[in-house]
């Protein structure tokens, strides 16, 4: 069987962790990754636009990183808004791990990293950022957004960013018939789309 970043548990692969040098938050940030993990070697792109064309998140409350990797989107949310509490998911235990060295290495002490079933479902999330893993499929992606976007508070915002060759246009119809919300289309940039969801 071949192994994915979004496999669930601990990658066979190599764990050796390296230092990566990466600008999140307006400042340049040390944080290590390890193979196993999405986009070990750099922050990947669609993040990079992600991060780019969000509004700035709230100063307080609830947010969630779904789909997190070594943490960029979490830490981020985090070094922008430090009164936050900040939620980060991940299937990948590596993931989960090198999310937790680096905030405690930052000093971001209320990221939680954790596995989707140690969430409390009824928790509400005032800000939702997520370069969700479109590669797990139509269904299991369509799964994981079911489970999580109607977790948005009533004022709350979800930021997805997703490739425009990976059905991001489809997706965005998607989310107004099958789950109610609204969803609308706020940048496209190199080669993808951020969409902004909101009830």
């Amino acid at each position: 069987m071949t192994e994915h970043y979004f496999s669930e548990g601990v990658p066979a692969t190599d764990a050796e962790r390296r230092r990566l040098c990466v600008r999140l938050a307006d400042q340049d940030v040390v944080v290590e990754t390890a193979g196993g993990v999405f986009s070990a070697g750099a922050l990947d792109k669609a993040t990079q636009v992600l991060l780019e064309e969000v509004e700035p998140p709230p100063t307080t409350g609830q947010a969630l990183d779904l789909g997190c990797g070594w943490g960029p989107i979490a830490l981020e949310l985090a070094l922008r808004s430090p009164g936050l509490d900040v939620t980060a998911v991940d299937v990948n235990e590596r993931a989960l791990d090198l999310v937790r060295r680096n905030a405690a290495a930052l000093g971001c002490e209320r990221v939680r990293a954790v596995r989707a079933d140690a969430v409390d479902p009824d928790v509400r999330y005032d800000v939702i950022w997520s370069n969700p893993p479109i590669r797990i499929g139509k269904a299991a992606l369509h799964e994981l957004l079911r489970t999580w976007l109607p977790r948005l508070a009533p004022h709350g915002q979800a930021w997805l960013v997703v490739g425009k060759n990976l059905g991001a246009d489809s997706l965005q119809r998607w989310v107004e018939s099958e789950l109610d919300l609204r969803c609308e289309r706020t940048a496209s940039s190199k080669g993808f789309r951020v969409l902004r969801v909101s009830r």
